[in-house]
């Protein structure tokens, strides 16, 4: 552990899709100064869709693992960030955060579920990825403020 860096938890129902860019683009734009992490309330299966419009972000996450936040329960964090209402609802209480700040952001999977064609899907996710990539733009304030 880099005790220089502010150490951040994006929590998510599945940690499959918001939490896994979040993540991302986390380490992308502030790895010098943040050490990012994500879980679910359990654990999913990456979302080969999320991992695709990051990489035309630039940012490969494929190689991210999806992960519960029971299994890093125990972990120090200066800042919890919840990226949807079912993980602010049941986040457990984590006994070393200093501050849990609720960002929602609209779920791709479901939003896209019964939309064809592809083209059309991607479009969902890319704008759900442009809003989290504005929020984690803001995220050394947002800790100075933790």
């Amino acid at each position: 552990m880099n005790l220089d860096k502010r150490r951040l938890l994006f929590l998510c129902s599945g940690n499959s899709c918001r939490s896994q860019m979040a993540e991302g683009f986390t380490r992308y734009l502030h790895g010098g100064i943040i050490e990012p992490f994500s879980a679910g309330i359990e654990a999913g299966k990456q979302d080969p869709l999320a991992v695709e419009v990051m990489k035309e972000a630039g940012i490969d996450i494929s190689g991210q693992q999806s992960s519960s936040v029971m299994e890093i329960i125990e972990e120090p964090f200066d800042l919890v960030v919840t990226v949807c209402s079912e993980a602010d609802r049941n986040c457990p209480t984590l006994p070393e955060v200093s501050r849990h700040l609720h960002q929602p952001f609209d779920d791709p999977p479901a939003l896209a579920v019964s939309i064809e064609p592809h083209s059309d899907k991607l479009r969902i996710y890319r704008r759900v990825r442009d809003e989290i990539a504005d929020f984690c733009k803001t995220l050394p304030e947002v800790l100075r403020e933790a």
